[in-house]
């Protein structure tokens, strides 16, 4: 039998007793989110709607004139939310067990004994739950992307951007397959990163949201049966677009989570070339073209002393990973929903913060890996020129021009599998069928010149992205 250690009030909940990583072992890595994504921030949130609600009925003149005071009031309201309040609307929870009308019945309490008590019965009239709850995860997933997740996005662009510059010049050997190709720039290769990156960075900057206040099933019945010489439907425009979200007229009882698939799936592109650099990082470090600093103190292994391993870059991916699995589940659940409504999609959607603090710190490593990192240009140069046979690419496009027949074949004859080194690459060029101009422009080709339009192409980059 299992010896039953402690009862579950023995662990108070704190880092070193949370479930989950992201409140445990990363919580000061991600406890900015708290701000936007946390149980609190939607009761906070759904609090700041019902009342942007009554605003706007009084506008239309659906509830009493409003004085200055209280339009002011009501306008920030949610900023008197505190914990405590929220425990008190977590507490009629456990007996409605429906949140929002927990939400409702505590806001209620707090317009009591208020000049706003004869309002009360307005609050949350002809609405039905999704009508607060798509606007408030909204809400809190657009907050959080554009206080949090994208300022570390720029930092990361802004990093790669000046290492690029630093380094357009340095000549590196390309891989493709895993195998030599013909010679790149560091920087050039870093480029390609802030690139894709940029673009991803930029639609997730303008998507935009949308936002449904259609009532039960979409229709505005109670609305309209109530207050039938009310324009509804410009009504619910108005509401929706003060939030900054399309409206959305033509729905179920839920806003279908459609903007929210697409809006995840453009997190996972950024976090999949994210995974990418990382894994080019691992192996670059691997074969020591990158050091990383040494920090005191810093272990790398429990029995090998030498090691120093690119933790913040296997840190990002796993992290990245974990966020992709995560908004790729809600991304295809969340778009099938039963009939007009079913319950499933409220229990996941919950998880919003939890794929947002995966990728935050999965970003955060991503620029802490790179921070600690140079390239080893010594040893860059030394694999560089290891095999000058990298040069034959270019050799054969020569002869091409020269109209030697089938140089390609002429040449695979000769250095396909085989290592060239500078003297003897000298020395074939000699034998090669073409002109002493051609033989004398060969000759002085080599590794570190023979980079194309690398650092002219890392150049253009930097200029098109800084215009953003």
């Amino acid at each position: 039998m299992v010896k039953k250690l402690k009862t579950f009030n023995s662990f108070p909940l704190q880092e070193l007793t949370a479930i989950t990583p992201l409140d445990g072992r990363y919580r000061s890595r991600s406890n900015e989110l708290s701000e936007f994504v946390s149980e609190y921030s939607l009761i906070k949130t759904r609090i700041e709607i019902e009342s942007k609600y009554l605003l706007a009925l009084a506008d239309i003149k659906l509830i009493r004139q409003l004085s200055v005071r209280e339009k002011v009031r009501l306008a920030s309201f949610s900023d008197e939310i505190t914990i405590e309040i929220a425990q008190k609307v977590k507490a009629i929870e456990e007996e409605t067990r429906h949140d929002v009308k927990a939400m409702e019945r505590t806001f209620r309490m707090l317009l009591k004994d208020t000049s706003l008590e004869n309002i009360m019965e307005m609050i949350h009239i002809g609405l039905t739950s999704e009508d607060i709850n798509n606007l408030a995860y909204r809400l809190l997933l657009y907050k959080a992307t554009h206080a949090v997740c994208l300022p570390t996005l720029v930092q990361i662009i802004n990093q790669l951007t000046e290492k690029a510059n630093t380094y357009k010049t340095i000549p590196m050997l390309a891989r493709t397959h895993g195998q030599a190709a013909v010679p790149t720039t560091v920087g050039k290769e870093l480029i390609v990163f802030v690139k894709r990156l940029h673009t991803q960075v930029q639609k997730l900057k303008k998507q935009k949201l949308t936002g449904k206040l259609t009532g039960a099933v979409g229709n505005f019945n109670a609305l309209y049966l109530t207050y039938p010489n009310v324009d509804w439907i410009t009504f619910s425009e108005k509401f929706v677009s003060s939030f900054g979200f399309t409206p959305n007229l033509v729905t179920t009882q839920i806003n279908p989570y459609d903007d929210i698939s697409e809006y995840f799936q453009t997190y996972q592109r950024i976090n999949n070339i994210l995974i990418d650099f990382d894994q080019d990082m691992w192996r670059y470090i691997s074969d020591n073209w990158y050091i990383q600093e040494v920090k005191k103190g810093e272990v790398g292994s429990s029995t090998m002393p030498q090691k120093v391993n690119p933790i913040d870059f296997e840190n990002s991916e796993g992290n990245l990973g974990m966020a992709n699995a995560i908004m790729e589940f809600l991304s295809s659940k969340l778009m099938v929903s039963r009939l007009q409504r079913d319950l499933s999609d409220s229990t996941v959607i919950r998880n919003i913060g939890t794929a947002l603090g995966f990728c935050l710190i999965g970003y955060k490593s991503v620029l802490s890996g790179f921070a600690r990192v140079k390239p080893n240009v010594a040893q860059i140069d030394k694999d560089l020129q290891k095999d000058w046979a990298i040069l034959t690419e270019g050799v054969q496009t020569v002869l091409r021009k020269a109209h030697v027949v089938d140089p390609y074949v002429l040449i695979a004859s000769l250095s396909r599998g085989n290592h060239i080194q500078k003297e003897a690459w000298v020395e074939w060029i000699t034998t090669l069928p073409i002109d002493a101009a051609n033989k004398d422009k060969l000759k002085k080709l080599a590794p570190q010149n023979y980079i194309g339009l690398a650092e002219k192409l890392t150049k253009k980059a930097m200029k098109e992205i800084k215009k953003y």
